[in-house]
This record gives C-alpha cells, sequence and structure tokens, in this order.
C-alpha cells in the first residue's frame, strides 16, 4: 500500500485543481475532483467512504457533463439561438482560453455571434445568441461549481458519519 501521507497530498493536490478547473476551462475540474475524492478514500484504505459512495460521486461527475451542455443550450435557445450558434460559443470558449480571461469571458460571446451571423444576417439575432450563449455557458459552470461542492460535501457527510 501507498504512504497514507503521499496519498493525502495527492488528493489534496487534485480536489484543488479540480477546483480550479472549474474556472479554468483547461483543466478538467470535476474529474480531478472525483479523483482526489477517490484517492482521499483510498488513503484510509475505504474504511470510511466506500464504493457506494464513490459510485454516487462518479455519477454526480457524469451529470456535469450534461448540466454543462444542457445549460449553454438552453441559454442560447432562450434567447432564439440556432444550433451553429451553440457551436460558435462552445469553440469560442475553447479557443478563448488561450487568451487568458478576456477570452474566456469573450470567446463564447463572439463565436456565438459568428455562428448565428453565419446561419443568419441579422446582426440583432446574432447578438441576441451570443448573450444567451454567454449567460448559458456561464449557469453552466456556476452548476459544476455547486456539483463539484455537492459530491465534497456527500464525501465528508460519509467520512463524518
Amino acid at each position: 500500500m501507498a504512504d497514507p501521507i503521499v496519498l493525502w497530498l495527492l488528493a489534496g493536490l487534485l480536489i484543488v485543481l479540480g477546483f480550479a478547473g472549474l474556472v479554468v476551462p483547461v483543466l478538467p475540474g470535476i474529474p480531478l475532483v472525483f479523483a482526489g475524492l477517490v484517492v482521499l478514500a483510498w488513503a484510509e484504505n475505504f474504511a470510511y467512504v466506500g464504493w457506494v459512495t464513490l459510485a454516487v460521486l462518479g455519477v454526480l461527475a457524469l451529470l456535469s457533463y450534461g448540466v454543462d451542455l444542457l445549460a449553454a443550450a438552453l441559454g442560447a435557445k432562450k434567447f432564439g439561438a440556432s444550433p451553429r450558434a451553440v457551436t460558435g460559443a462552445a469553440l469560442g470558449a475553447l479557443v478563448g482560453v488561450f487568451f487568458g480571461l478576456p477570452g474566456i469571458v469573450l470567446g463564447p460571446f463572439v463565436g456565438a455571434v459568428v455562428g448565428e451571423f453565419s446561419q443568419r444576417a441579422s446582426l440583432k439575432a446574432a447578438t441576441q445568441a451570443g448573450v444567451g450563449a454567454t449567460l448559458g455557458l456561464l449557469f453552466g459552470a456556476l452548476l459544476k461549481v455547486a456539483l463539484a461542492f455537492a459530491m465534497l460535501g456527500v464525501f465528508v457527510v460519509d467520512r463524518l458519519l
């Protein structure tokens, strides 16, 4: 068995990186949080947190992907965006990562506007799609943060009880 102190440090690092990944899109936030919680359970030989709890945490981690996509789609759809605008917002977010915080904030908006404008020649519709996609992506990010805290809470409650 690995040294428990090393496992605790690795778990802490994974969880911290996971929470950073909820803000910095380059890092896979929720999967890192989940991996950290699994390592934390392993550090104690799964004596306090078992496989049932880890399975629940795994389901929550999987839900984060659906929540992210659904929130962006619903946000864009609410503002009348086309599927191209939603795709443009996702691509804009991906490209925006390489331009720091301004890119992360403006990328989805610009991507959605370009995507919508490629389908319709209406600046108003394209702008609305950009706003909707951006708000949807932000809402999705907030939901992922809530899921990460819920995962941490489930782990802590199971560990202490």
